[in-house]
């Protein structure tokens, strides 16, 4: 099976999410695009323990950290999805986005895009900010308007149920996990929110 991770937007805990969900299914992990620094591919590898997971080489390596379409004009890289190789294996396949879902690829496709044309299930990641129940839910309706499958929801940061309990009720999505507030972020760490994501995964 093959999961596609984005979020509401840049800095939402994605990267965090990827390797907890890859190191909780024993996962294998691609980035088809990464943009800037640090690479998203070495982050999860130094956060996940597991000896079954593979880390694929990413489809595009682009050095300014800005959106794709920009820093692929900047690196002048000719940036397609059509131009993306899925990692070929036989285990579940963890596929990290960039930004939220309407970052732009090129001039006509954006992040999306892949899971709608790759077919894959959406994991949601949203951080939890003031504003971002409008930024969810207008995430919320562009998947459902693409007809893309959500395999659930990731709400990141300090508790706020309000926002949380509104969210779950207009999308009808199911909460995977919760990650509360992080002081740090390490193994260890890693390995007990993929314990508690394997509870919800489960049910």
């Amino acid at each position: 099976m093959q999961y596609f991770i984005s979020a509401i937007g840049t800095d939402s805990g994605k990267t965090l999410v990827s390797a907890i969900f890859t190191e909780a299914l024993k996962a294998d992990y691609w980035k088809p695009v990464q943009a800037g620094f640090p690479r998203d591919t070495e982050t999860v590898q130094s956060l996940v323990t597991n000896g079954n997971s593979v880390f694929h080489s990413e489809g595009y390596l682009l050095n300014t950290p800005a959106s794709p379409h920009a820093a692929a004009k900047i690196d002048s890289v000719d940036l397609a999805i059509n131009q993306l190789q899925i990692p070929k294996t036989e285990n579940t396949l963890i596929v990290e986005g960039a930004g939220g879902l309407m970052v732009p690829l090129n001039d006509s496709e954006f992040i999306v895009d892949m899971p709608l044309l790759w077919r894959m299930p959406v994991i949601l990641v949203s951080n939890l900010y003031l504003g971002s129940i409008n930024h969810t839910l207008l995430s919320v309706d562009n998947l459902k308007h693409q007809g893309i499958e959500v395999k659930g929801i990731v709400f990141n940061g300090t508790p706020n149920p309000e926002s949380e309990d509104i969210i779950l009720k207009y999308s009808g999505f199911k909460q995977l996990l919760r990650i509360p507030q992080l002081k740090k972020v390490n193994r260890e760490v890693v390995r007990k929110l993929g314990d508690e994501l394997l509870k919800n995964w489960n049910d």
